[in-house]
This record gives structure tokens, C-alpha cells and sequence, in this order.
């Protein structure tokens, strides 16, 4: 196939065309914005360069014209969306900015698929769009009305978009809500990258609340292999489905820094400060649907998971 990731520059996108590069033909597509240090970006693909059927093009998918471009010159046949404005803090600074990428940049890819008869689509997605939810774990058919940041909202926009398209166009459809992705490449604003990065230089980490919120953690290679899976799935009839990709455990922020310490062999210099806006209590995610239509079945551990995360940011 030749499919289209956009966001391929980033943890996610870098390491997904790495496991689709030896079948597939891969566009990817970046702004290569400065939300974090471009050179980052630009070493998570160093090692595509030696593949031929690879491409990155610099591009926007807040552009019409830009997009269109990329689309007249490719005939793709599925397009993986990855491409957002990420975080939940930064989303309640600047709401304007992650409304125009996660919402309007969706419509546009959305347009240009339509436009070109593209009728594969994946679309990730968060779980932040479960907020504050009571029911634990949280299942795909839960009511997810209640977002209580814009960056959950936009996410949540973007599930619906996806469906219209759905509906009107035909487009197979598949929503990923991913559950606190981390690995080798993890963003450096989030906290088991920023944590570990500030303990190996004897700096303060900044403790929301008192530990007792929790994160179901899943590591980057049981991402990827639940986007191969659907894969698949999208390219075997015309669906539109929603997944949870979790690990479907949870651990405490007190017990994730424990974790990180131990591998660090170095313990942490800790404030305590009030939890933020827009941070929820908890995820867990119950993956039951992901296992009976995927096939899908994480199987790193968080503790082998942060070994491994501590092994590569030593080593660079």
C-alpha cells in the first residue's frame, strides 16, 4: 500500500514508519513545529533515510493548499492520522491554536480524502476524552460528553468529524484512543521523559498533588502493534469503530517515580505542588474490544517498559 502518516516526525509517527517501511510505501508528512526542539524531530527519522520508498515533505495541515498538493501527486490508499496539537496544560493557554490543528487540520485531511477517493482512515485519538470518569475501566461505549480540557475537546471533536465523513463519503474508519504512550523518543514535556531527564541531572521534579493520581501506561511497541492491527481491520470492509490501546493497568504517579528511580539508580528531589487544570484523577482502559476485534494483546510490563526507556535516554 501507499499510505500517508501525518505527524510522522514525532515518538509515535517515527516509530510507526519504521514498522511500515519494509512493506509499504510511506508518505510522511510534518510542520516540524517548535512546540519542542526541531532537532529532536529530525533524529526520530534518521534511521528511514536509507529507505527508498520513504518521503518526508514539510507540511501543514492547517493548509488547504499545502495538503492538496501533497494529495494531487499521490494516490494514497490509507491515511494515518497522527498529526495534533498535544497536551492538556498547553491546550488551556492557548485553546485557539489546538482548535485551528486538531479540528480544522482534520476537516481538511478529511476533504482531501473525499476529494480523492481515499477511503481507508485512522485516526488517533486520547484518552482524555473519558475526563473525570467514574467507571473504571473505562470502556469505548461509556458517554464521553464531558471533556474537561480543550485539548480533550478537540480530540473528541475529532471522533466525531471522523464519523460525518463515515457516513457521508463511506470511509472505513477506525479511532485509536491512546492511553499515556511512553518508550524510547517520548516527547520531552512528558513526565516519564522529563522525570527521568531531571533526576539524571540531581534537578527538582515538580510533584502534582500527592501522588495518588493514576496513569494506565503503555509502552510505545504495544501502540504500534495495536495501529498494525488496525490496519487491517480498516482494510477489511467499511467500518467506523473506536479502540482503546492501553495496557489495562494503572499505576500511582508516586509508584511511577519509584519505578523511574529504581532503573535510574538515583533517587528524586521532589516539591509538591496543587494537581493542575484539566488533569484528570485516572485512565485505565479496558481493552476487551481492542483483544476480540484486534487481536491486540500489550505485553510490556511498566517496569521493563521504563528499563528500557532509561536504556535509551542514556544513551542519548
Amino acid at each position: 500500500m501507499k499510505i500517508l502518516i501525518t505527524g510522522c516526525a514525532g515518538f509515535i509517527g517515527s516509530h510507526l514508519c519504521e514498522a511500515l517501511i519494509r512493506e509499504h510505501e510511506v508518505i510522511g508528512i510534518d510542520n516540524f513545529c517548535d512546540f519542542y526542539d526541531i532537532k529532536i524531530k529530525r533524529n526520530n527519522l534518521k534511521g528511514l533515510a536509507q529507505f527508498d520508498n520513504f518521503q518526508i515533505i514539510k507540511a501543514d495541515i492547517r493548509s488547504k493548499s499545502e495538503l492538496e498538493d501533497v494529495f494531487s501527486h499521490h494516490k494514497f490508499d490509507l491515511v494515518i492520522h497522527l498529526a495534533a496539537m498535544a497536551g492538556v496544560r498547553p491546550s488551556i493557554a492557548d485553546p485557539v491554536l489546538y482548535t485551528e490543528v486538531n479540528i480544522n487540520g482534520t476537516v481538511n485531511l478529511l476533504e482531501q480524502c473525499k476529494k480523492q477517493n481515499v477511503k481507508k482512515f485512522i485516526f488517533a485519538s486520547s484518552s482524555s476524552v473519558y475526563g473525570n470518569n467514574k467507571k473504571v475501566p473505562f470502556a469505548e461505549t461509556d458517554p464521553v460528553d464531558l471533556p474537561i480540557s480543550p485539548y480533550a475537546s478537540t480530540k473528541k471533536a475529532g471522533e466525531l468529524i471522523c464519523h460525518t465523513y463515515h457516513h457521508l463519503e463511506n470511509i472505513s474508519m477506525v479511532i485509536l484512543r491512546f492511553f499515556t504512550v511512553y518508550g524510547p523518543r517520548q516527547r520531552p514535556d512528558l513526565a516519564i521523559h522529563k522525570f527521568a531527564r531531571k533526576i539524571l541531572a540531581d534537578e527538582v521534579i515538580s510533584v502534582f498533588g500527592d501522588g495518588s493520581t493514576q496513569r494506565d501506561y503503555t509502552y510505545i511497541d504495544d501502540i504500534i502493534d495495536g495501529i498494525l492491527r488496525s490496519i487491517d481491520f480498516v482494510e477489511s470492509g467499511t467500518h467506523y469503530e473506536i479502540f482503546n490501546l492501553g495496557e489495562s493497568q494503572t499505576i500511582s504517579l508516586s509508584k511511577m517515580i519509584k519505578t523511574i528511580e529504581k532503573a535510574l539508580g538515583k533517587n528524586a528531589r521532589k516539591e509538591v505542588i496543587a494537581l493542575q487544570p484539566g488533569d484528570v484523577d485516572q485512565t485505565f482502559a479496558d481493552i476487551s474490544k481492542a483483544e476480540e476485534l484486534l487481536g491486540y494483546d500489550p505485553k510490556t510490563k511498566f517496569k521493563t517498559g521504563v528499563v528500557k526507556f532509561v536504556e535509551w535516554l542514556r544513551e542519548n
